[in-house]
């Protein structure tokens, strides 16, 4: 396996972008938050913007989900995504998924988005994440569907119709440990003796 920097340099439009962790830079954490307040929970009233900023505080491990990647460019922070477990209840076997991806307007159309997924999917590969979710309201899969997402289904999720889509990441389904310490195959592997 690849070991990946915890620095990415990547060429934009304008200039060097920079790929960080959350965990690298931790004071971003309230910028992230107000970011995924204003564009996903304010008019629909189901987080405080307290809320947020505690879900977004705990995504700080390095090598496994819950994480955060953010984006940087010329010294200003324009975007972000995560690496989740279990983002909507309605699918409890879908584990690990790709979410909060955000990019600030004027940097919108650049590329950061797709540089993020990139970013999101190189980590899932790297902590032996076989599949990917992610739910979207670009019922078409947009941006997604050229990073190797294929819909799963439409749904209704807390009064939203969103599309969820799922990429293999290329590694082998096995039976191994995740970050809450459950079995993230149907069957526990067998233990010498059985």
């Amino acid at each position: 396996m690849v070991i990946l920097s915890l620095l990415v340099m990547a060429y934009a439009q304008r200039g060097f972008m920079e790929l960080l962790l959350l965990a690298d830079e931790p004071s971003a954490a309230g910028m992230v938050a107000s970011w995924y307040f204003d564009e996903w929970c304010r008019d629909s009233g189901h987080y405080t913007q307290d809320q947020v900023l505690a879900k977004v505080m705990a995504a700080t491990h390095v090598d496994r989900a819950p994480l955060i990647v953010l984006a940087r460019q010329a010294g200003e922070w324009v975007g972000a995504a995560e690496l989740k477990i279990r983002e909507m209840a309605i699918f409890p076997e879908y584990e690990y998924w790709l979410g909060g991806v955000y990019v600030v307007e004027k940097a919108r159309g650049q590329g950061v988005a797709s540089l993020l997924i990139t970013e999101i999917l190189s980590r899932a590969r790297g902590a032996g994440i076989s599949k990917l979710y992610l739910q979207t309201e670009n019922l078409t899969g947009g941006v997604y569907c050229r990073h190797g997402f294929k819909a799963v289904e439409h749904v209704n999720y807390k009064g939203v119709h969103v599309l969820v889509m799922v990429a293999d990441t290329g590694i082998p389904s096995s039976p191994v440990l995740n970050s809450v310490d459950t079995w993230t195959a149907e069957q526990p592997p067998e233990l010498p003796g059985n």
